[in-house]
């Protein structure tokens, strides 16, 4: 039990975390992009026709693993926001203010995706759905953190402010989960089931779970760096950040040109 209570507040330490991150994005970057390209390569181009919709199904192959992550995401970032206001951790706060702008690019390819391919199957773009409305609730929290975090001339009381938020917005994501249970929708209900017999064929499924994997796996990579660059922001007046931006070899993306 000590020894779990020390390595979850050695994981709250920004050095800590940029030193291991560095190892986990050595495997976490060519997995990301073998997993993406096999998920949509297969789904895109080899996976069947589907019998009602055609080609223009193939879509969800974007649009549910964008919308999946998108509601993890958010509670990613609520989780992490209530850590740092409970523990007072600096890297907790860091994490969630890097995973508002992820989550709020996978929430817009969700909505947009979600357009496109409601017009051939609707014949309309966008419906005042329960779901999409609730979508929309989604992207609005977390472009609302993303400026309430840039508005605070204090650091701190913006990241007290943006966890409180993200925390009072979590409500929104089981409404999204269940609008489609609780009021008439134009969306269908869940074709993955793991409690039951998924409706969705073999042949279309396993490339569909590949492109989930994969867009969990884009999510992680985009935090991590995200996150790094953030630590860098925020410690630039700590000695080991000086020291890390004279080391040959050692600058990450251009991050440290910016401290």
């Amino acid at each position: 039990m000590l020894l779990a209570w020390q390595w979850f507040h050695r994981l709250g330490s920004p050095r800590w975390f940029y030193d291991k991150s560095s190892r986990w994005l050595i495997w976490l970057m060519p997995l990301t992009l073998a997993l993406l390209a096999t998920g949509l390569v297969w789904g895109l181009a080899f996976a069947p026709i589907d019998a009602k919709q055609g080609d223009s199904y193939r879509i969800i192959f974007i649009h549910m693993p964008a919308a999946v992550v998108a509601l993890a995401g958010y509670y990613v970032m609520a989780v992490a926001g209530a850590v740092g206001l409970i523990w007072r951790m600096k890297l907790p706060f860091m994490v969630m203010k890097s995973a508002a702008p992820i989550g709020a690019v996978l929430t817009a390819l969700t909505l947009i995706t979600g357009s496109l391919w409601g017009h051939p199957t609707w014949g309309t773009f966008w419906e005042w759905d329960a779901r999409n409305i609730f979508m929309l609730i989604l992207l609005f929290l977390y472009l609302g953190i993303i400026l309430l975090g840039s508005i605070y001339p204090s650091r701190d009381a913006g990241d007290k402010a943006c966890a409180l938020l993200a925390l009072v917005g979590t409500v929104n994501v089981p409404i999204i989960y269940k609008s489609v249970d609780w009021w008439y929708s134009l969306h269908q209900p869940a074709s993955i089931k793991f409690t039951g017999e998924s409706s969705i064929h073999a042949s279309m499924l396993y490339p569909l779970l590949i492109c989930v994997v994969a867009y969990y796996c884009v999510f992680s990579l985009a935090l991590i760096l995200y996150t790094r660059h953030e630590i860098l922001v925020r410690e630039a007046r700590t000695q080991w950040v000086k020291d890390l931006s004279q080391l040959p070899g050692k600058n990450q993306g251009g991050a440290h040109a910016k401290l």
